[in-house]
């Protein structure tokens, strides 16, 4: 049974770590929610339809604000086709003062008052049998409260997948080169270099803002494509010289930095057209994010290159055992090669991503990035040593580390505090890669 059990907390450890802490999320942002938008006006309205029933005098009160109006205006229409009298008070208490004078010269009763959470609040209508008799005493009726958890809510948890997108997208290259037993610092240069190589294509060759579906296309695989050549030359330097992966990623990561700086003159491009946002911000499935669709589909790819191709196991035996794999055939070269070249490729496509979703090319893009993606990786149970990790695990410490990160901004945790937790979230894996491979030694030597 141990063994078993160990067994499923090597494997699914961080799936509920990752669980754990959306409980406690959820729960630390439990509070009392509002209905709004559609779901609030069907509810008014089905309250208000059943009581006063046809016939009846309803005053909806409104702000004279883009959300609230669209509220009224929908609520009358759904109102009056149900056979009520409907009336509509758009702006301030005073105004809703005027219209309750112009109803109470009527002589008719008003049977309820429909508005929001703060109109519904307004000292106006909690005066009306004093000042308005006529009036009566209609009933005041607003959107029904629920409690329901901030973390929770669709539109948080679908900004966390975007967010996260284009640092998980680019941690699938770097769970290949980790499990090589190498390391790439360059891929947050990367970021910025490819986002400002797109931006500038645009606006240079592909008409600016004024650029078609197809210059912008082949911009951005022109910026790709260009990082992937720094990444393969990052393995061919490794590769060729045998210069350690640390040192060489390192100059490039400044290579990359310096080449987007003077790219960009050290400014935002900012001359792209509005279409170059779908990408980055576009959501036509489901309502699911375009960049998000990317990223579980490149996972999906990913999970069966490492799972079910050669190269998968190529990449693990270079990792396990450099000289075990060359001398069992592996060719070691093209597959770290192949490592470098596709962190680079997948930096570049991160770069694209960002700049579709800021809409400009920008230097200063994917600062630290990667240490986030490195963390990814880390947490998600990617040895360091090399020749262990999995892309399931690479996707759930990038959720983890999102998921933790956006915990702390709904809590209101300070910025400066998000790095010294995400700095022990780090050194905790290592750590606890470090404890296991130690007690696997120790068994293989008790053997």
């Amino acid at each position: 049974m141990k063994p078993a059990l160990q067994r499923l907390l090597s494997d699914y450890g961080m799936i509920f770590v990752l669980l754990l802490l959306c409980v406690f999320f959820s729960t630390v942002t439990l509070t009392e929610q509002t209905p709004t938008g559609e779901t609030a006006v069907h509810q008014v309205a089905s309250d208000l339809v059943r009581a006063p029933g046809k016939g009846g005098q309803v005053l909806i009160a409104a702000r004279s604000q883009a959300e609230d109006t669209v509220f009224a205006r929908a609520l009358e229409q759904e109102l009056t086709a149900a056979g009520l009298q409907v009336t509509v008070a758009i702006g301030e208490p005073r105004d809703a003062r005027e219209v309750l004078q112009k109803l109470a010269a009527t002589n008719k009763p008003l049977d309820a008052i429909a508005g929001n959470q703060v109109t519904a609040a307004w000292l106006v209508f909690s005066d009306i049998p004093t000042d308005f008799p006529a009036l009566g005493h209609p009933r005041i009726v607003k959107p029904r409260t629920y409690r329901w958890p901030n973390f929770l809510k669709s539109e948080n948890l679908l900004n966390i997948a975007n967010q996260i997108a284009v640092i998980a997208i680019i941690a699938i290259g770097m769970t290949m080169v980790i499990i090589t037993a190498g390391i790439d610092l360059s891929v947050g240069s990367l970021i910025a270099l490819s986002a400002v190589l797109a931006a500038r294509f645009i606006r240079d060759y592909a008409g600016a803002t004024h650029a078609s579906t197809t210059g912008m296309t082949i911009a951005c695989l022109a910026a790709i494509l260009l990082c992937g050549l720094v990444g393969a030359f990052s393995g061919g330097m490794i590769t060729l010289f045998r210069i350690p992966p640390f040192i060489v990623t390192l100059a490039m990561m400044l290579v990359g930095s310096g080449l987007a700086y003077l790219l960009a003159q050290g400014q935002s491009i900012y001359q792209i057209p509005d279409s170059f946002v779908w990408l980055g911000r576009g959501a036509d499935f489901l309502h699911i994010p375009n960049a998000v669709l990317l990223m579980l589909v490149l996972y999906g790819l990913a999970h069966v290159v490492m799972s079910r191709m050669r190269l998968g196991r190529y990449l693990y035996a270079v990792g396990g055992n450099r000289e075990a794999a060359r001398l069992s055939g592996v060719p070691v070269r093209r597959v770290l090669l192949f490592a470098y070249a596709a962190s680079g490729l997948l930096a570049g496509l991160g770069g694209v991503i960002m700049a579709s979703q800021l809409k400009s090319g920008s230097p200063t893009y994917g600062n630290m990035y990667e240490l986030y993606i490195i963390a990814a990786v880390v947490v998600g149970g990617t040895s360091l040593s090399g020749g262990e990790g999995r892309m399931l695990g690479t996707l759930v410490g990038a959720f983890t580390i999102a998921v933790i990160q956006n915990g702390m901004n709904l809590t209101n945790v300070e910025s400066y505090t998000h790095k010294v937790v995400l700095g022990l979230v780090i050194l905790v894996a290592v750590l606890l890669d470090t404890l296991r491979h130690r007690r696997w030694r120790r068994g293989e030597a008790a053997d």
